[in-house]
């Protein structure tokens, strides 16, 4: 390192591993990245996705300015133009359409940005639309739901204490490539080393053998789409032979009989032929969790991304309950983060829980969950018309035309619309139908804060990253973007003061918060602005804060900026009952919506499994479809390949390196296939975020290998009727090949 070379610190931003890096800086070049080993959080641990961080900072294809539409064809503008064509076309629609003539849709990389995590929901308000649409629910909401229902708020996640957890089951997970999923857990592969060499076991449950079952102890198949039977038969074992030992928790728990009396027929020996598991495997698995002192079961996108979700995700988490691993050292327990998180707010120990059904999309009747409706009836709800259909849309760092089923009907409804703004770095397969696209900063140039992610991790911390580079002239902040466009739909106008709008919006919560010391807070936060001012106000209001000096020794965004690596704050503890915020102040063992819905799994279990069904798979250099447009993660061979069983390749006729037609219906794809014996036999493997082979778009790097779109193939009125996520996983389809 030379005497010109500067360090900086980054949370990297790529996956919910949220790991800390060190970048060598050289005239305002990064010209090295690696993992911060005094990081309190990842000590050091980076995967391949972090280098990507310079090829994204430097794309040529990265958006630097504005784009207007003008005659089909985008045009470069100022972001005073793009802001008055907003203002000239969002307000009449509004006008002619009520508020929900406007949708939102926001992606995946939105967790990643505290900027727009933080001040999204203020333009929520202005709007007053209920089409708010999200990544989360081809993804994450039947957890959100059944641990809602539960634990009483959206968000009180139970992960895996993996550094002294002693057996761990895993199923529908792959964290080796992940790092976690809704728990955030960098260097993986460490952890279960460590794991297995003080004598613990982990085992795997998965349609593949995947990186993950590659270390662990034990691998079974299972049916992709039948977890629940797997899961019910578990539960039945562990009420039958007499291993429920909830030990504390029984005095903190609502419907032990209800829940005994529902799952009396699930004996293993009776779903085992549909789940594909046998019925000694599953009592087994049942006698190790609740005989082992420390353990966990973790499930996760495999165990949300079909038709019973919801109820996967709730049986798991009761697994944790019956057999006496829920909220102990070892076992699943609840993070406490230092800001934002539900579960550290308000009276500790009840509350008023979570609501679902509030209201039902205009079409389908899809019912609402945290707010939000499915993805999946975003189309509809353009094309169909009617009262209440929707005319113009705010998408936000979101590709849906990819990312969700039936991409090319969005695509023609996005056609369809009256008006789209797009905030994006990239001009997309969705993006591309905007009429104005904001681009926001680089994240080598934006301020950053895990807002979400501290709420999964599996070891409590605090950590800020200020910007690493200076940003281009005249780029606003996208919280600043997001309140210009809140401004313009109130009738303010673009050319409104956004600071005296932000200052108005926090001096109204305050007063809510601090009555009369609204003021004298408001003046302790003044050095701040934006997102940091209200990350200083969470941070010294949450369960570590400072409480405005009533606590000196207390964390506040100045100490923490302090730390360039990171505040330790310990490992997870105990949390039962403080954590729960349901009106009972109990665990919901036997939610009645959740009950309700095994009548679906009692018809089920009777029905005959599909001859081939097809599920996606994650990969580590291409977790998001904006990722195949960087060199460093691009590179390398080709990835987008039907993974096949080489049972299922002799029967079909096809080979290794061939071309195959995947078809569901109407729908089809045309496949490489890669004969592999990872693959249980009747399942075929497709990775997800591919098809960038769409006219219309700016990615030079992954238009060379577009690959071939997963979702083109499913069904988008195919969903887990409680949560609305949508069906990704044992979709029925036909493969021959070409």
């Amino acid at each position: 390192m030379t005497s010109s070379t500067a360090v900086a610190h980054r949370i990297c931003p790529f996956c919910e591993a949220s790991c800390g890096l060190e970048l060598d800086l050289e005239e305002g070049r990064v010209v090295r990245i690696r993992g911060d080993r005094n990081d309190v959080f990842s000590k050091g641990f980076l995967c391949p996705k972090a280098i990507g961080l310079k090829d994204l900072h430097d794309d040529p294809d990265r958006l630097r300015l504005p784009l207007i539409k003008r005659d089909g064809k985008f045009v470069e503008a100022s972001w005073m133009e793009a802001y008055a064509e907003i203002e000239r076309r969002l307000p009449p629609i509004i006008a002619a359409g009520g508020p929900d003539a406007v949708a939102t849709v926001l992606g995946n990389p939105v967790s990643h940005k505290m900027s727009l995590m933080l001040y999204f929901p203020r333009l929520a308000r202005a709007l007053g639309t209920r089409n708010m649409f999200s990544a989360s629910s081809v993804d994450q909401v039947p957890k959100m739901l059944s641990v809602g229902l539960m634990f009483g708020s959206w968000l009180s996640v139970p992960v895996p204490d993996i550094e002294r957890c002693d057996f761990l089951l895993i199923l529908g997970a792959n964290p080796m490539v992940s790092n976690g999923s809704l728990w955030t857990v960098p260097d993986f592969r460490g952890k279960a080393k460590a794991l297995r060499a003080r004598g613990g076991r982990m085992v795997v449950v998965d349609p593949r053998r995947t990186e993950t079952a590659e270390v662990a102890d034990a691998h079974h198949f299972i049916r992709p789409g039948a977890d629940v039977f797997f899961l019910l038969g578990m539960v039945q074992a562990l009420f039958e032979e007499g291993l429920v030992r909830p030990g504390r928790l029984a005095a903190h728990c609502n419907g032990f009989e209800e829940l005994a009396a529902a799952v009396r027929d699930y004996v293993p020996e009776r779903v085992a032929a549909r789940c594909g598991i046998d019925a000694a495997t599953i009592r087994g698995l049942a006698r190790t969790l609740a005989a082992t002192p420390r353990a966990a079961i973790y499930g996760r996108i495999g165990t949300c991304t079909q038709q019973f979700g919801t109820l996967c995700s709730w049986l798991i988490d009761v697994i944790n309950v019956l057999t006496g691993h829920l909220d102990e050292e070892g076992g699943a327990m609840f993070p406490k983060a230092a800001a934002f998180a539900a579960n550290t707010r308000g009276k500790p120990g009840a509350g008023r829980g979570v609501v679902s059904g509030r209201h039902r999309s205009r079409v389908s009747g899809a019912v609402e969950v945290a707010g939000e409706l499915p993805i999946t009836c975003l189309a509809e709800e353009i094309d169909t018309p009617g009262p209440g259909q929707v005319k113009a849309l705010i998408a936000i760092a979101g590709n849906p035309v990819l990312s969700s089923p039936n991409g090319p009907r969005l695509a023609a409804a996005l056609d369809g619309l009256e008006f789209m703004v797009s905030l994006d770095i990239y001009l997309n397969e969705t993006s591309r139908h905007a009429d104005v696209i904001l681009p926001g900063p680089s994240p080598l140039e934006d301020a950053h804060y895990d807002v979400s992610f501290t709420q999964f991790s599996h070891r409590n911390h605090a950590r800020y990253s200020p910007p690493v580079l200076p940003r281009q002239p005249g780029q606003p902040d996208e919280w600043e973007s997001l309140l210009r466009i809140a401004a313009i739909a109130q009738g303010q106008g673009a050319s409104t003061d956004i600071e005296a709008l932000d200052a108005a919006a926090l001096e109204q919560e305050l007063d809510k918060l601090f009555g009369p010391a609204a003021a004298q807070v408001m003046a302790a936060l003044a050095p701040q602005r934006g997102p940091e001012r209200l990350l200083d106000l969470a941070l010294r209001t949450g369960p570590y804060g400072d409480g405005f000096g009533r606590m000196p020794a207390g964390l506040t965004l100045d100490k923490i900026r302090q730390a360039p690596s990171g505040i330790d704050l310990g490992p997870m503890t105990q949390r039962i009952p403080e954590a729960l915020r349901t009106p009972s102040g109990k665990i919901e063992l036997a939610p009645p919506m959740l009950l309700d819905d095994l009548a679906r799994v009692a018809a089920d279990l009777a029905a005959p499994a599909p001859d081939l069904v097809i599920v996606g798979r994650r990969q580590l250099r291409s977790n998001n479809s904006w990722m195949h447009n960087l060199p460093a993660l691009a590179k390398g061979a080709y990835r987008c390949t039907a993974l096949v069983h080489p049972v299922d390749a002799a029967r079909l006729g096809l080979f290794d390196g061939g071309m195959a037609q995947l078809r569901n219906g109407e729908r089809r794809i045309d496949v490489q296939v890669e004969v592999s014996d990872e693959m249980m036999p009747g399942v075929v493997s497709l990775p997800h975020g591919w098809g960038h082979d769409l006219a219309g778009t700016r990615l030079g790097v992954a238009a060379g290998r577009p690959g071939v779109n997963l979702n083109a193939l499913l069904d988008e009125n195919l969903r887990d009727p409680l949560s609305g996520n949508a069906v990704l996983s044992g979709v029925a389809v036909e493969m021959a090949p070409l």
